[in-house]
């Protein structure tokens, strides 16, 4: 990964630039505009769980996993305040099994950008490619590199980065620039790539 961090840490002190307390408005805009139906979701790398809440929302059946145990411990909390069901995994979607597939649709938002090595982004859409059902749906915020590298900020991918990784398991539905939903006053640019199975 692009460095060895302790997110236990980070949450603990604080230091969470991503973690803006809301649901992303790129995920609510793919949702709507593209009608996906609810079904089964997974979201890799949850957090404290606002964008997997906001999809139960919406009447998905939600999985949700992150490395992170004080961050899922918050999304449980969280859920349960806002009286929604999700299940909450702490677990390493690199390496270890998460129950429930296939699902219908898998949601990460600056995950799978934080791999550096394009072998492991190609590893990371092929269980990206494992997990959905046929036709199923992968929609990855990533970090775009259209613009200088910021610190803090997200790692930052090419349009090339992402469509050499998943081409080989997935058709492209769209991609597009955006900005990550942030309380920045700038908000860092990001990639908006929504998948399908092949």
């Amino acid at each position: 990964m692009n460095r060895e961090i302790n997110w236990n840490e980070r949450y603990i002190t604080g230091d969470l630039p991503w973690d803006t307390g809301k649901y992303d408005f790129n995920l609510s805009k793919i949702v709507i505009e593209r009608q996906i139906q609810a079904c089964k979701a997974m979201e890799v790398g949850c957090g404290t769980g606002s964008n997997a809440i906001w999809l139960s929302q919406q009447g998905f059946s939600v999985t949700a996993v992150d490395i992170t145990e004080i961050a899922i411990q918050r999304a449980i909390k969280k859920a349960s305040e806002a009286g929604v069901k999700c299940k909450f995994y702490v677990r390493n979607f690199m390496k270890q099994n998460i129950t429930g597939a296939p699902f219908g649709f898998i949601f990460d938002r600056g995950c799978f950008h934080s791999f550096d090595l394009a072998r492991e982004r190609n590893k990371y859409a092929k269980i990206a490619h494992s997990y959905l059902k046929k036709d199923g749906l992968w929609l990855t915020l990533v970090g775009s590199a259209d613009e200088p590298h910021r610190d803090p900020g997200p790692p930052q991918r090419t349009a090339r980065d992402i469509t050499k990784a998943v081409e080989p398991y997935f058709q492209i539905l769209s991609l597009y620039a955006s900005h990550f939903d942030s309380n920045m006053q700038k908000p860092p640019k990001a990639w908006v790539c929504l998948m399908q199975k092949h």
